[in-house]
């Protein structure tokens, strides 16, 4: 495996940091991420995204979806009484617990989360600031008297 040393970019640069850190983040990676529980991650609209998470054999209340500095935190923890008076022959639906993150990139908020047939939906839309959006610069006609006058 490869590794980048990102030193350069830190001493290059100012206000970087959460880039530099989540390369490093990315690249220091093992390669083995977590495959439980499966999830696709969905472009729903210009701004808008869906992530979609198998659940199945969780109900709403064993589910937590938070947001903390900058990460979608998702997190199942089963009920242990129900578990206690069942035999299984076969046991193929994980119910083990579990906790995904997400890194929110800026502007990114949550704007809300659907349990529903055994999927979880998490719904988020990127707002961008007013100061940040492009916009046109009126551009106003000089005042001929005013350059006439400056030029003798």
């Amino acid at each position: 495996m490869r590794s980048f040393d990102l030193a350069p970019l830190y001493r290059a640069s100012i206000g970087f940091d959460q880039i530099a850190d989540m390369m490093d983040r990315v690249l220091s990676n093992d390669g083995t991420a977590p495959s439980y529980p499966p999830y696709n991650i969905e472009k729903t609209d210009d701004d808008s995204y869906r992530i979609s998470i198998a659940v199945a054999g969780f109900t709403g209340d064993e589910l937590s979806v938070e947001v903390k500095e900058g990460a979608l935190i998702v997190s199942a923890r089963k009920a242990d009484d129900d578990e206690k008076e069942r035999t299984y022959l076969h046991r193929g639906i994980a119910t083990r617990a579990f906790e995904r993150k997400f890194q929110l990139a800026d502007h990114v908020q949550v704007t809300g989360a659907v349990h529903e047939n055994g999927m979880l939906h998490i719904d988020l839309h990127r707002e961008i600031p007013e100061a940040l959006k492009p916009r046109q610069i009126e551009i106003a006609k000089a005042d001929t008297k005013t350059i006439e006058a400056s030029v003798n």
